[in-house]
């Protein structure tokens, strides 16, 4: 394949350049193959020399979601693809050597280098170089690249020829109402790259992906099982929340145990992926003790492992949408005031929601302290409405006119401050970028309204719930959790 590219040239190593090393890196796939990939060892580049920019966009988990509702939605056909080896399309601006990997050095000429003419896996301006192709060659084929979201490509004709494409690095996704027009730019694609069909996806980012008449179910039961298996827990017992109710991660004094923050890093890294995937039940608990990665205590480890023994009990499960529920866009936030005891940080949650599943959503600390409750739930709103001006962006850009988006939340203050744009002596030092949500409501583009405290699912993603609290809650997000679950 690396021949096929005419990724390198053999040459004369010039006496003022660094060469950098390879290895092989050998991999079982999930369908079975076995795969060995020549990788760079990037460490050994130098800034400036090898390479200069290296930031590449890769489409969000929410983004994915949400393209795979409105496709729900609308009754879309969908199709997959993966990129061989996409990265080795990738064309280099930079000079850079490379030894001859091992097992492949030529005879006679093993004191020769390769000169290196595209990207190749490991170069640490490899992903920004293969975007860059990608991005020339989709808008050859007549797409247009979002402002609003640079993984989603929009192709656009008259009548019903409407594409959207769905770009993650090397794994692809077009959707549309037409489904020849589809397959007709999926073949043109496939015309400029080595690609595998994958036809109708069952699997994307590692979510497996089940098509039930107008409905639609993302899971990462497979992933979360390796990841189980991984941390040792197959034969733990189960737990029935997250976390115990009330609990809070005390920051740890001690000195750094390295082996003990390695398997915390691993374990806790792995559940952020199941949690910005399809599993926002988790979402408070995992970014809760991430804050202690870097110095974690046996107690933080045992609390991630209780995580593991909370999803032992619900393995299969999967978020589901329901494309003929009728539901429309509809937001929740939730801030707990405070709840830090250490640093009196607030705990910020909030989500939106479409087709009767949760499409995004976030449980944080707040940077800055706030010096009452409606204080800390005016800034909640106000990030919710940031993430709804986002949302209403996005999908304006694709041609959709939406209404007033209801954000609901559970502080009557707060409301009153957005809804009222008055300047008063309790509010004036709230930093200008809070008061955002004031323009919003201004402007329509979203409509506050009040729910009771005891009734708002956001609260799920702001602190440890009771047992009941927590299933009551975790049943309005979307997920689904066959007879047997906890």
């Amino acid at each position: 394949m690396l021949r096929k590219c005419k990724v390198f040239e053999l040459v004369d190593c010039p006496q003022d350049r660094k060469v950098i090393k390879n290895r092989w890196v050998f991999d079982d796939k999930s369908d079975g193959r076995k795969k060995a990939r020549l990788v760079a060892k990037g460490s050994s580049q130098v800034k400036g020399l090898d390479f200069d920019q290296v930031f590449s966009p890769v489409v969000r988990f929410e983004t994915v979601c949400l393209m795979l509702v409105l496709a729900t939605l609308e009754n879309w056909y969908i199709t997959g693809l993966d990129v061989r080896s996409a990265y080795l399309y990738g064309k280099l601006d930079e000079e850079i050597y490379m030894e001859q990997p091992k097992g492949f050095a030529v005879p006679g000429q093993e004191h020769k280098v390769l000169c290196l003419w595209c990207a190749l896996y490991g170069l640490k301006q490899a992903g920004l170089a293969w975007w860059c192709t990608l991005d020339e060659s989709l808008k050859e084929l007549g797409f247009e690249r979002l402002k609003s979201e640079a993984g989603i490509f929009f192709y656009k004709k008259k009548g019903t020829n409407i594409v959207i494409g769905i770009i993650y690095v090397d794994d692809a996704l077009f959707c549309g109402p037409n489904k020849a027009v589809v397959d007709a730019i999926k073949a043109q694609f496939m015309r400029k790259w080595e690609c595998q069909d994958l036809g109708e996806p069952k699997e994307f980012l590692r979510m497996r992906i089940t098509r039930k008449g107008r409905a639609i179910h993302l899971d990462q039961c497979a992933y979360l099982q390796k990841v189980i298996e991984h941390c040792g827990m197959l034969n733990a017992k189960s737990a029935s929340t997250p976390l115990p109710a009330g609990y809070y991660a005390a920051k740890n004094t001690e000195p750094v145990d390295a082996e003990l923050r390695s398997r915390f890093q691993m374990v806790i890294g792995s559940l952020l992926y199941l949690m910005l995937g399809t599993r926002p039940d988790i979402a408070f608990a995992v970014t809760h003790l991430s804050h202690h990665a870097m110095n974690p205590s046996q107690d933080h480890l045992s609390k991630v492992l209780y995580i593991c023994r909370y999803l032992i009990g619900t393995p299969n499960y999967s978020l589901v949408y329901n494309g003929g529920s009728g539901a429309g866009l509809i937001a929740c936030t939730d801030s707990d005031w405070g709840s830090d005891p250490t640093s009196c940080l607030s705990q910020t949650g909030f989500y939106l929601k479409l087709a009767d599943g949760l499409i995004s959503w976030t449980s944080r600390a707040r940077k800055t302290i706030a010096y009452s409750s409606t204080e800390a739930e005016y800034m909640a709103l106000s990030d919710c409405a940031c993430q709804v001006t986002w949302i209403r962006s996005l999908l304006g850009e694709l041609g959709y006119k939406l209404k007033a988006i209801l954000i609901c939340g559970d502080n009557q203050g707060s409301i009153f401050m957005a809804s009222n744009p008055v300047m008063e002596p309790h509010s004036k030092h709230i930093d200008i970028r809070y008061h955002g949500i004031s323009k919003s409501v201004t402007k329509g583009n979203v409509e506050l309204f009040f729910i009771d405290g005891a009734e708002n699912p956001a609260d799920l993603l702001t602190k440890n719930l009771p047992r009941e609290k927590f299933v009551k809650f975790r049943a309005q997000l979307g997920l689904q959790f066959p007879s047997g679950s906890i």
